[in-house]
């Protein structure tokens, strides 16, 4: 089995557990979790897709995907940290 099928389950169970907790979240943290759990999904199709192609950056649009993710999970996150963090004083 290729290390890539692994990685691709790995992030549909990533975003399966982020998806368990937006509906349990409250709606401004809800929007967040979403989105990151969608990106991970997507991450998760393009490890499938990347498996058959063999490499992370051809066709070039696989590339741009994987970029693409990245910057939604790191936006994410940042949103996240901002709208759980505890309020100092």
């Amino acid at each position: 089995m290729s290390c890539n099928w692994i990685e691709a389950g790995l992030w549909l169970g990533v975003s399966l557990i982020l998806l368990g907790k937006a509906l349990k979240a409250r709606t401004d943290v809800r929007r967040v979790l979403l989105s990151v759990a969608a990106a991970f999904l997507v991450f998760g199709i393009s490890d499938v897709i990347e498996s058959q192609t063999g490499a992370w950056w051809r066709p070039g649009w696989l590339l741009l995907l994987k970029g693409a993710c990245i910057l939604v999970l790191f936006a994410g996150f940042r949103q996240y940290y901002r709208l759980t963090r505890r309020k100092d004083g």
